[in-house]
């Protein structure tokens, strides 16, 4: 039950917000205590099911660059794989710190970033305005190296994904709403390999039934979360995620 709230929440924010799946590492290996493996193998499957979801529904409105998203998850997938196994060779509590240091930084930027100007950058952007400054999809290396890092950071870590790519990909020129797009893309990239190497090393048979309670709710969650999203003061929502994420980081790191 607690499997199945947790996924049906945190889907439920992604799904209006385009983050928070960062919070399911922690709901695995905090609250249920289970192994980091368990724990990511289980988060990085509901990864792969958002991320598709997601991206699907900013294709169909126009906001989702595919072959940009394409050459960065090229990179991704590399560097998840490497997150992977360096995730099995470092002592899981030093695992466990990573993570949590990943959510408190999380949170923070959540608070820190301005949704404003960008969404105001990215209107003016729309309206024709001239495009200065460097463009990282025109530059194929740099983008390969961006998803390598990324992929590596997120596989070894837990993290989502859209949480450290899509404000990266911001500031490197990309329009908010195209990031964010590309951002769920990519996470699936990232959590096919990192869920594929998590689940070698756990008990799959017996898995199997948490992974599918985990899987269903998750879908239902981000389904009617993107469904509800206009509904929502985004701004509020986010901050209540970012405090969460923090006050819980802060819980885990030193009381």
């Amino acid at each position: 039950m607690t499997v199945i709230l947790s996924n049906f929440g945190v889907g439920g924010l992604v799904g209006l917000t385009g983050v928070a799946g960062f919070l399911l590492p922690i709901v695995y290996t905090g609250l249920l205590q289970m192994s980091v493996t368990q724990g990511l193998a289980l988060s990085f499957a509901a990864f792969i099911l958002s991320g598709a979801l997601g991206s699907f529904n900013y294709k169909k409105a126009g906001n989702l660059d595919v072959s940009f998203g394409l050459r960065l998850s090229a990179g991704s997938m590399a560097g998840a794989v490497l997150g992977v196994k360096l995730n099995l060779i470092i002592p899981e509590e030093q695992v466990k710190i990573l993570l949590y240091v990943v959510v408190l930084l999380s949170g923070i930027s959540i608070l820190l970033r301005k949704d404003g100007k960008a969404a105001e950058t990215e209107k003016k952007a729309a309206a024709g305005a001239k495009e200065k400054g460097f463009r990282l999809e025109k530059h194929l290396v740099p983008t390969l190296l961006l998803g390598f890092v990324t992929g590596l950071i997120c596989a070894l870590s837990g993290a989502g994904g859209p949480i450290l790519v899509m404000p990266l990909l911001v500031v490197f020129g990309t329009g908010v709403r195209v990031a964010v797009g590309i951002a769920l893309f990519n996470s699936i990239f990232i959590g096919i390999p990192a869920c594929i190497g998590y689940m070698s090393q756990c008990d799959v048979p017996a898995l199997l039934p948490v992974l599918a309670a985990a899987l269903a709710s998750h879908g239902v969650g981000v389904y009617l979360g993107s469904k509800n999203a206009v509904r929502i003061n985004q701004g509020v929502l986010k901050r209540g995620i970012a405090v969460f994420s923090i006050l819980i980081a802060v819980w885990k790191l030193f009381l």
